[in-house]
């Protein structure tokens, strides 16, 4: 059967979207995370968004992790408020079909593989064709030309192409990976504002165009503060430094809270001027360290730094995390209690926002969501 049409993601409540690209329709043949992280901040921004998938598998990410569902978590959390529609681009005739509907659409948005648009016929010549006035957007882990340009990419190869394992681990460690994953949906952010510039551009002058984003120089956006602190134009290498920097501004152990096996009892605290100082040693109830000769300035905090160290951890371990940001906090410290992936979900400040999206699946029943942040 060349079409089919499939359940995407649920729909989330209308208050919490923002209809402003409204009138906005998009075709979206991606997958996986870096293009459908795209499409899904175009929906949440009110645009009508349709999913092209393989007839009898649909988008792969359909069943990362899911056994027996039709809906993953991981594909959820990526496709929420977009339809779907199965099409076998292989066959002349679904070819055809797509090429009967493009001309509905404002947008056509893939990330599929190197070659692979080519070998399927549809190339943005060919699509233009069709629809002049088209937008064609295409994401890639290295571009569409240059020496790597036919390499595939995932977020961590994206990440490491990039530099951000070089600045990420413990000083004089090896790289490591970084746990969030901004190769993917850090580029599908960027290529959604890339996309909304140029709908901006098509409703003054009735124009389209052709849109590429390398992964790898999408990922360079967030490793600049990195490459300014060498204080050099590229010609010195970022250096590792785990999560602290020299005085008070670090990762601290915090009081294990009740049936915690300890993997997230910290709190993290920056107290980079001597504002910042002041206040901090004030909120912990210990003026006296404002006047220790150990740490009367940031010179000498510096050169105490193991010492410093320790009289901090000595205070946040006799507070859980929760009460140690709620001390800092108020007093006009910035910190936060390292929040787990379960934290986030039973989160009071996330409730009373209404962050966390609550919503039936057919399939899971009730589930929760992250939302989307932008109000």
């Amino acid at each position: 059967m060349m079409v089919r049409i499939l359940t995407t993601g649920p729909g989330l409540r209308k208050d919490t979207t923002m209809p402003a690209l409204d009138g906005l329709r998009v075709l979206d043949m991606t997958q996986y995370e870096a293009g459908t992280s795209c499409t899904q901040a175009l929906a949440w921004h009110g645009a009508d968004v349709v999913k092209i998938e393989q007839p009898g598998v649909g988008d792969p990410g359909r069943g990362v992790g899911s056994g027996d569902a039709i809906d993953s978590h991981y594909f959820i959390n990526w496709n929420a408020n977009k339809r779907s529609v199965t099409i076998n681009l292989r066959d002349e005739r679904g070819k055809a079909l797509l090429f009967e509907m493009l001309p509905h659409y404002d947008v056509f948005v893939e990330n599929y593989g190197p070659g692979v648009m080519e070998k399927l016929g549809l190339t943005y010549e060919a699509l233009r064709e069709v629809h002049p006035s088209i937008i064609y957007a295409r994401l890639k882990g290295f571009g569409l030309s240059g020496p790597f340009a036919n390499f595939k990419s995932f977020d961590p190869v994206a990440q490491n192409a990039a530099g951000a394992f070089s600045v990420t681990g413990e000083e004089g460690g090896p790289p490591m990976r970084p746990g969030a994953c901004v190769g993917d949906s850090g580029t599908g952010m960027q290529l959604a504002f890339a996309i909304t510039s140029a709908y901006v551009q098509k409703l003054r002058t009735g124009e389209g165009q052709h849109i590429e984003i390398s992964m790898q120089e999408a990922m360079t956006y967030y490793v600049r503060t990195p490459v300014a602190g060498t204080q050099s134009w590229g010609d010195v290498a970022a250096e590792r430094r785990g999560n602290g920097w020299n005085g008070p501004t670090d990762l601290y152990p915090c009081k294990p809270l009740p049936d915690s096996n300890g993997a997230d009892d910290y709190l993290y605290i920056i107290a980079l001027t001597t504002r910042m100082w002041d206040t901090f040693c004030a909120a912990m109830d210990r003026p006296d360290m404002v006047v220790d000769p150990r740490f009367a300035d940031e010179q000498a905090r510096i050169d105490n730094n193991d010492a410093l160290k320790a009289e901090i951890r000595a205070w946040t371990l006799q507070h859980t995390k929760w009460e140690a940001m709620q001390i800092l906090g108020e007093a006009g410290v910035p910190c936060s209690a390292t929040h787990s992936t379960y934290d986030l979900f039973h989160n009071p400040h996330f409730d009373e926002r209404e962050f966390i999206q609550d919503i039936d699946h057919p399939e899971w029943g009730p589930i929760r969501l992250l939302g989307w942040a932008p109000k």
